[in-house]
C-alpha cells in the first residue's frame, strides 16, 4: 500500500496546484486556508474578478522593472493569500485559529492581513526577504513554517 502524505505535505501539494490558475507573469502563487485539516478556502494570485488579466494587458511593474517585494500598488493582481482570506469573507467563514498554506512567504501587506484574520500559523514553501512582514508576525505571535517537501522535514522561520 502507498504511504499517504502527511497532512501538511497534502495542503502544501493542494497550494502548488493551486498557482497553476494563477494569472501573474511574474511569480505564480497559491494559498490553501485549513481548518481542522478541512480545506475551507483557496486562492492564486491573478487580477480581481472580471478584469483583464495581466497577460493580456501586460505587467507594469514588469515594463517598469519593479523589483521583487517594491511598489504592490503598481500590479493588477490580488495576491494568493488575500483572494484565500476573501473567499472565506465572501462565504462567511471565520478564520480565527485557521492555518495558511501558501507557495511563496507573504509580503508585508498580506501579513497585515493574516494576523488581522487571526490566522495563527502559516506554512510556506518558500521563504522571501521581507523582514517586516517578519517582524509583524513575530510580535502578533502569528508561526511561520518552511516545509521541504523533498526530506519532509519543517522549519521555523519566525
Amino acid at each position: 500500500m502507498k504511504e499517504r502524505p502527511s497532512w501538511h505535505e497534502y495542503f502544501m501539494q493542494m497550494a502548488k496546484l493551486v498557482t497553476e490558475r494563477s494569472t501573474c507573469e511574474r511569480r505564480q502563487v497559491g494559498a490553501v486556508l485549513v481548518k481542522n485539516n478541512q480545506i475551507i478556502a483557496s486562492g492564486y494570485n491573478g487580477a480581481p474578478k472580471g478584469i483583464t488579466h495581466c497577460g493580456v494587458s501586460g505587467c507594469l511593474r514588469k515594463r517598469l522593472d519593479v523589483p521583487s517585494g517594491q511598489k504592490h500598488e503598481l500590479c493588477r493582481g490580488v495576491h494568493a493569500e488575500q483572494n484565500t482570506i476573501i473567499q472565506a469573507a465572501v462565504n462567511g467563514t471565520s478564520l480565527v485559529n485557521s492555518v495558511l498554506y501558501t507557495t511563496n512567504f507573504p509580503c508585508t501587506i498580506c501579513a497585515k492581513l493574516i494576523i488581522n484574520a487571526e490566522i495563527k500559523t502559516v506554512y510556506v514553501l518558500e521563504d522571501y526577504p521581507d523582514a517586516l512582514a517578519k517582524e509583524m508576525f513575530g510580535e502578533a505571535d502569528t508561526e511561520v513554517i518552511l516545509i521541504n517537501l523533498d526530506d519532509h522535514s519543517l522549519k521555523k522561520i519566525v
